[in-house]
């Protein structure tokens, strides 16, 4: 087996972060906006709110084909409230993949997802128990001048270290 890249790798320390989320908001600022303010506990209008979520995952999945950068593959369970799949890094010609997963909160989309990508679990000091990857300082705020705009596609193109080419 290969070895778990490392930090630099990942490029997952503060410096490299910054400059991620800055490499990965052109992608994000082509996203379509969401319009409906829901969560999981607001029955038909979350129903709205997830059909949102999906069209703009769609065009999230297209957007990176069109890029050559496809890098995961999520889905969610019947509710859109738990959402599990694979993400991969390409990195010296040797593939890299992760599980990944998140639960949308229940203030969610005042409060932003926590990606977690469980096997870099203490691999790095930007990931949390669980492998929840750091998102306090330069996500959070980002995200809360957005809501109820950004939604599951704008965090993945944010939040997660290898998401932009």
């Amino acid at each position: 087996t290969q070895p778990v890249p490392t930090r630099r790798t990942l490029r997952l320390n503060r410096q490299g972060l910054l400059l991620l989320l800055m490499e990965s908001s052109s992608i994000a600022d082509k996203l379509p906006l969401l319009k409906t303010n829901a969560g999981p506990s607001d029955g038909d209008k979350w129903k709205d709110r997830l059909k949102e979520e999906y069209k703009v995952l769609i065009e999230y999945i297209k957007l990176n084909k069109a890029q050559d950068n496809e890098w995961f593959k999520i889905e969610s369970n019947k509710e859109g409230t738990k959402w599990k799949g694979k993400c991969w890094y390409i990195y010296n010609m040797v593939k890299y993949e992760f599980d990944m997963q998140f639960e949308i909160p229940a203030t969610y989309p005042q409060s932003p997802i926590e990606i977690e990508l469980p096997e870099l679990e203490g691999k790095t000091s930007k990931m949390y128990r669980g492998g929840k990857i750091c998102l306090d300082i330069h996500f959070a705020p980002l995200w809360q001048s957005k809501v109820p705009s950004f939604g599951v596609a704008h965090a993945l193109a944010l939040a997660v270290p290898f998401a932009s080419p």
